[in-house]
């Protein structure tokens, strides 16, 4: 068994509450990986088989990605071009997505969601969730999850996107396909189920029911909630249990104490507020009434095409007025609770070696210096998936 030392950490965030409140930071420390997991931290450097020196570089958690869409074929950067151009964005393009999508093979919707998974691990991520959602029939959201499991073990069946073409005028019928037959295809490859409950996609009732089946197929609830509008979207989420209610764009006040006396985390996707020009989520709001707040890069290829988590990061600290330390957080921790996992999104002894060495003396960085690849290396289970 080969052992790894990094030595040299000038700032080590752990978010491990035994070494200090917030991100639990240690300064001038070494860290042990063995058998994929953290074996020691401490300040004396012990003898290993292999040793990185950082050189005084900090050193953090790998970044939880809870939301991304990355079984997609096609392109939409006219769409984009078009927003930028002021045209309103609303849910109808991603019926061109599932054009493109139905149309590609499975070696295409592969080798495509391999390479933005690669690209998340070169950002830092190194645990993300993959939904379906862009297939809309019984074969192409199966083959989706399929497909989805084999780059992570964090599946959602997101069936109920949006309502395709053909059941237009029979709303009711595809509601029972996604609840039925569509249901039992995909069940077997996921995790999670998710609904779009906004404008455009589907109604309270109509998520409700679709929440309720996943749950009885044993899957867990989560929402795209109140992105494009006020909406019942939070109301379903809570009510349901759902780990996470995503976008919370537009809350009453009544939808942030429902937050806050749950154990529903409300997930920030600034990366779709950049794209469509839209109002950003008001974080301090969620954060000052004690609600649990994550980041995620909502990568899709219509409103959110990056799988950046630094650039999301330098968002939400610039648009959401959320500090550097709070982001982080969100980032880590937050999207680690979303997805209902207590392994991930920290540096503990014996928890698996997830971590990113940053090109930079201070996690501040990610938010001072935007746009700038600060992430040097990246070690996942103690293997490492780049090499800087």
């Amino acid at each position: 068994m080969t052992s790894l030392l990094l030595t040299g950490i000038g700032e080590l965030v752990t978010n491990d509450p035994a070494q200090g409140a917030g991100l639990g930071l240690r300064t001038d420390v070494s860290l042990v990986i063995e058998d994929g997991r953290v074996a020691w931290i401490g300040p004396q450097a012990p003898a290993a088989d292999v040793r990185v020196d950082c050189g005084g570089a900090a050193v953090i958690p790998g970044f939880v990605d809870s939301h991304a869409h990355l079984m997609f074929a096609g392109d939409r950067s006219r769409d984009f071009a078009a927003r930028m151009a002021g045209i309103p964005y609303s849910a109808g393009g991603i019926h061109t997505t599932v054009s493109a999508t139905r149309a590609a093979t499975d070696e295409q919707l592969l080798a495509n969601a391999q390479r933005l998974v690669r690209e998340l691990h070169r950002s830092g991520s190194t645990t993300c969730e993959v939904k379906s959602g862009y297939g809309l029939t019984v074969p192409d959201e199966a083959r989706a999850v399929r497909l989805a499991a084999s780059v992570t073990d964090e599946v959602t069946f997101l069936g109920a996107h949006v309502v395709p073409a053909e059941y237009t005028h029979d709303r009711r019928g595809y509601v029972d396909l996604v609840t039925g037959d569509m249901l039992d295809a995909c069940a077997g490859h996921a995790r999670w189920i998710d609904v779009f409950c906004d404008k455009g996609a589907f109604d309270a009732e109509e998520s409700r029911e679709i929440l309720q089946s996943g749950i009885r197929y044993g899957l867990h609830p989560r929402i795209h909630a109140n992105q494009l509008q006020p909406g019942p979207g939070v109301a379903v989420a809570v009510a349901t249990g759902a780990a996470s209610a995503d976008h919370c764009t537009y809350l009453t006040d009544a939808d942030v104490g429902l937050l806050a006396d749950s154990a529903t985390v409300a997930t920030l996707l600034p990366g779709a507020e950049f794209s469509t020009r839209s109002p950003y989520p008001d974080a301090r709001r969620l954060l000052a009434a004690g609600v649990t707040v994550a980041l995620a890069t909502d990568c899709n290829p219509g409103t959110s095409y990056t799988t950046s988590m630094p650039f999301c990061i330098a968002l939400a600290v610039r648009e959401m007025q959320m500090t550097v330390e709070e982001a982080l957080i969100a980032a880590t921790v937050g999207g680690a609770t979303a997805l209902r996992r207590s392994d991930v999104g920290r540096l503990v002894v014996g928890g698996p070696a997830d971590l990113v060495l940053l090109a930079a003396p201070s996690y501040l960085h990610l938010a001072y210096r935007p746009g700038v690849d600060l992430v040097d290396r990246v070690w996942r289970r103690g293997e490492e998936m780049i090499d800087g």
